[in-house]
C-alpha cells in the first residue's frame, strides 16, 4: 500500500501542494498539520506567486477526515484536537496572501468539501459529486460549515448539511459557486488549472493579494470560530450514538 504524503513543487512562479492518503485521499490529523503548514509555508514564499492545491490518484479528491482517528477519540481534549485539524488548513488557506486554485478531480466528502470551499477558485471534473456526511455519524459540519456557507449560501449549505447522505453532482456545485468550472475529464481539468495558474503567476502580486483581502472579508473571527466548531464536534463524537452509527459504517 502506499504512504501518505504532502509535498509540494515550485515551478515558475506557481507553488503545487499535493497530499494523499491511501484510504481515498483521507486526512489523519498529522497530514492536516503538515498540510496547513505546507499552504502557510507557500504563502510565505517569494518566488511563489500562485498556489495549486490539489490530490493525488485521479479517484477521490477528499473523503474527509480519518475514521481510524475518529473512533478513538476518548475524550473532549482529545476531539478538539482531532476536529481542529481541518479548522488549521481552512485557516491558514484563509490567512495565505497568494490566490489557491483548487484541483478536483473525484469525489469530496466532509472536511473535503470544507477544502475545496476554502480554495479561492476550484475547477473540477464532472466526476467531483460532494457529500457532507457528518450528520450521518451523529455529529454535524460544524468546523466546515462557515467555509461552505461563505461559499455557497445558507440555503444550499443547510440542504448539503440536512440530507447527509445524498451525492450532490459537480453540476449542482457549479451552480451554487463551490466549483467556478467542471470540466469533462481530467485532462481538460489539468489544461484549465494550468492555463488559469500561468496567468496569475505573471499578474500583479500586490493586487492579488489585496483582492484576496476583500475576498475573506468579514471571516476575521474565524481563528477563534473554527475551535469553538471543534469543540462542539468534540463533544458529539464522544455520544453512544455516534459510536453505534460509526460501528455501523465500518462494517459497509
Amino acid at each position: 500500500m502506499e504512504e501518505a504524503y504532502i509535498k509540494t513543487e515550485l515551478h515558475k512562479g506557481i507553488a503545487t501542494i499535493e497530499f494523499f492518503h491511501p484510504q481515498s485521499n483521507s486526512l489523519p490529523g498529522s497530514l492536516l498539520n503538515e498540510l496547513a503548514a505546507a499552504v502557510t509555508h507557500a504563502g510565505d514564499d517569494p518566488e511563489a506567486k500562485v498556489i495549486v492545491l490539489r490530490s493525488g490518484g485521479d479517484r477521490a479528491f477528499c473523503a474527509g477526515a480519518s475514521f481510524d482517528e475518529l473512533v478513538a477519540i476518548k475524550n473532549e481534549k482529545q476531539g478538539l484536537e482531532f476536529f481542529s485539524g481541518f479548522a488549521k488548513v481552512i485557516n491558514a488557506m484563509r490567512h495565505c496572501p497568494k490566490l489557491i486554485i483548487g484541483r478536483i478531480q473525484g469525489k469530496c466528502v466532509g472536511g473535503g468539501v470544507g477544502i475545496v470551499a476554502a480554495a479561492d477558485y476550484a475547477i473540477a471534473t464532472e466526476h467531483a459529486d460532494i457529500k457532507l456526511s457528518e450528520l450521518a455519524v451523529g455529529i454535524g459540519p460544524f468546523v466546515v460549515g462557515p467555509a461552505v456557507e461563505r461559499k455557497i449560501g445558507t440555503s444550499a449549505f443547510s440542504q448539503l448539511a440536512i440530507d447527509a447522505t445524498m451525492w450532490r453532482k459537480a453540476d449542482w456545485a457549479r451552480k451554487r459557486g463551490l466549483f467556478a468550472e467542471v470540466h469533462q475529464d481530467i485532462t481538460s481539468l489539468d489544461e484549465a488549472v494550468s492555463k488559469l495558474a500561468h496567468t496569475l503567476a505573471h499578474s500583479s502580486p500586490d493586487a492579488m493579494t489585496e483582492m484576496k483581502k476583500i475576498f475573506w472579508k468579514g471571516t476575521e473571527n474565524w481563528d477563534q470560530l473554527l475551535i469553538e466548531r471543534a469543540k462542539i464536534s468534540g463533544r458529539l463524537v464522544l455520544s453512544d450514538f455516534t459510536r453505534e452509527a460509526i460501528a455501523k459504517f465500518k462494517q459497509k
